[in-house]
């Protein structure tokens, strides 16, 4: 018997929206990140774009356990000398979901190229007909 590997023409795209209300953070992450890779699916091939597409909805309301909103600290550097910036995870959600959910990486682009904020102008009149409801709470 030989291993099923999907093909491009075998992958199915599905949207899902995902509701971050009262979701910890660093679960909502994972939940994001297998989705958007595939591997809930029993087709999930690792060379190929399996995953689906996910709007989240209620990103500023994520939680952190503990006292991390007020005590974590996000450091990064500018590039120029004297350029090291920190911010507070309490200050990044306020800032923008954007600037707290997705990284910065030049790897990131690609994985995150199917992901939607409810903050973007986009129209979603293409995800109204097939959406489902993830909700961990």
């Amino acid at each position: 018997m030989k291993t099923y590997s999907a093909t491009p023409k075998d992958i199915e795209k599905s949207w899902i929206l995902i509701d971050a209300k009262g979701l910890v953070v660093g679960r909502l992450a994972v939940l994001i990140a297998n989705r958007l890779r595939g591997k809930h699916k029993p087709s999930y091939t690792p060379h190929l774009d399996c995953g689906d597409n996910i709007v989240v909805i209620n990103a500023g309301n994520v939680m952190l356990t503990g006292n991390k909103r007020a005590d974590k600290v996000y450091h990064w550097h500018t590039g120029y000398p004297g350029g090291i910036k920190d911010r507070t995870a309490e200050k990044l959600i306020v800032l923008g979901c954007e600037l707290a959910v997705i990284p910065h990486a030049d790897a990131a682009d690609a994985r995150f190229a199917h992901l939607r904020h409810d903050q973007t102008q986009r129209s979603r009149q293409g995800q109204v007909r097939a959406q489902s409801l993830v909700c961990l709470g």
